[in-house]
């Protein structure tokens, strides 16, 4: 467990305040679930990146709330799309003796048979639901596609069985497709078209050129 969070209640949602909170280094935050009504809280942004980095971005955080230690995770959080920066985080405090539903990245392990021929592997999906205890979230799910050939596709009926977690997605979400190689006409017919697309139109009824 990492070191402890600390955060403080903030007790006005207006924009001002909330552009405070950030100029001061600070995220605009929420905490809620096990042992804790819904709070908002403020927690300085150097301190959560540095847990993420050292707990993963689905691992137990240890939130430090009024001389109140709770474990959470981040559940949802806000991101600034061009400077990267964390503009909100949710918070769902929990009880380390209960599952939780979380979802986790799918990592492919191997290289398919139908890579090594040319297919092109596709992967529909990149994350599966599974319902874990805290302390056993792990960082991704992998992937075997070692087997897989051109034409096939792995999802979740193939690996529920043999995963050692319990995974909530429907049978048919599919992880992986290896899909069969454009043939040279095929490429050809896709230039021609992508061609066409992007040729000027051809102006009709427009006036003459003098």
């Amino acid at each position: 467990m990492s070191t402890a969070i600390q955060s403080k209640t903030r007790e006005t949602k207006t924009r001002s305040a909330l552009t405070a909170l950030r100029n001061d280094g600070f995220i605009p935050s929420v905490v809620y679930g096990y042992n804790v009504k819904n709070t908002p809280i403020a927690v300085k942004e150097g301190d959560l990146l540095k847990t993420l980095r050292e707990v993963g971005r689905n691992g137990v955080i240890n939130l430090e709330l009024d001389g109140k230690k709770l474990n959470v995770v981040l559940n949802e959080f806000q991101e600034d799309a061009l400077k990267g920066e964390i503009r909100h985080a949710d918070f769902l405090s929990i009880d380390m003796a209960e599952e939780l539903e979380v979802d986790v990245t799918v990592q492919l392990i191997g290289e398919s048979i139908g890579g090594k021929e040319g297919g092109i592997v596709q992967q529909p999906n990149h994350a599966v639901k599974i319902k874990v205890k805290p302390t056993d979230i792990p960082e991704s799910f992998e992937v075997d596609i070692s087997e897989l050939q051109i034409g096939e596709t792995l999802s979740v009926a193939d690996i529920r069985e043999k995963s050692k977690f319990e995974i909530l997605n429907d049978d048919d979400h599919a992880l992986v497709t290896i899909s069969a190689p454009r043939s040279e006409e095929e490429l050809e017919e896709l230039e021609a078209d992508t061609g066409a697309a992007n040729a000027e139109p051809e102006v009709i009824g427009g006036k003459e050129e003098e």
